[in-house]
């Protein structure tokens, strides 16, 4: 997903630093951007000069203090709570007090992040959609803190700059999105572990059945069954319904290790 937001971000012309925790993070930061600059020359959907132009306005860096010149800050951490926190509360220490803090959590409130920050109403929810330069949503969440001012700022640059579909939800854990998606993908866990069908039966339904690009169990691979994990742990400490409630044989694998295609393994080997 970060680097995703980077190359779209770029792509509208912008110079961009992202940040990540080690050398090594930031060095495969680089290398999937080129992979997908290189998939869109392939295809030709984007020029080669276009390209390079576009890696050369990116920048990696392993310190938050190369943020201190942005104009606007996206976060695309993991979905970890704490982590989130504290990436909020040295941003506001770090970036320049008129600049907003952009989060693209799937599930945590905004408005913890915004009181971390120091600058409530500059901090808002920015969720973008994998992988984000070929998904046209972004899904847009002020915090009760969020100024308008903040608001129309993201939605005309999600809009006019970015050229994305915005949809707006309430500061509920989860949104919009993922208040709907999250309960599907669990039941699909519970079909599996009950045996009441097989993983590519499963996906085959819904793939086929439903037009859907992928079914359930894939989709988890491709997000991460630890973030998968990590979003039901968020939703259900907010509403108490079981349906968020993250089924057992997801507990299991992620305990395993088995995370998903990050991981070369997940519902399906690699």
């Amino acid at each position: 997903m970060g680097s995703g937001i980077v190359e779209v971000v770029a792509r509208a012309g912008a110079e961009v630093v992202f940040v990540e925790g080690d050398d090594e993070l930031v060095a495969k930061g680089h290398v999937a951007i080129e992979r997908s600059l290189a998939r869109g020359v392939e295809r030709g959907k984007l020029g080669s000069d276009e390209a390079d132009a576009l890696l050369g306005r990116v920048r990696g860096s392993v310190e938050l203090s190369s943020l201190d010149a942005s104009e606007l800050v996206i976060e695309a951490a993991t979905e970890d709570v704490a982590a989130k926190l504290e990436i909020f509360r040295r941003l506001g220490e770090i970036t320049k007090p008129d600049v907003v803090l952009a989060s693209n959590t799937s599930s945590i409130p905004i408005v913890e992040l915004a009181v971390a920050s120091g600058r409530p109403d500059k901090v808002v929810g920015m969720h973008f959609f994998n992988p984000p330069p070929v998904m046209a949503l972004l899904e847009l969440t002020p915090a009760l803190t969020t100024s308008e001012e903040t608001l129309a700022f993201v939605r005309a640059y999600g809009t006019d700059v970015l050229g994305k579909t915005c949809v707006q939800a309430k500061d509920h854990a989860g949104f919009i999105v993922n208040r709907l998606l999250v309960p599907y993908l669990y039941d699909a866990v519970r079909l599996l572990d009950e045996g009441f069908a097989s993983r590519e039966d499963i996906d085959a339904a819904i793939h086929l059945g439903l037009a859907h690009p992928m079914g359930p169990l894939a989709l988890m691979d491709l997000i991460g069954l630890d973030t998968m994990l990590n979003i039901g742990e968020v939703l259900y400490s907010e509403f108490r319904e079981e349906r968020y409630a993250p089924p057992p044989l997801l507990r299991r694998m992620v305990a395993a290790g088995r995370l998903g295609r990050k991981s070369g393994g997940g519902f399906y080997d690699l």
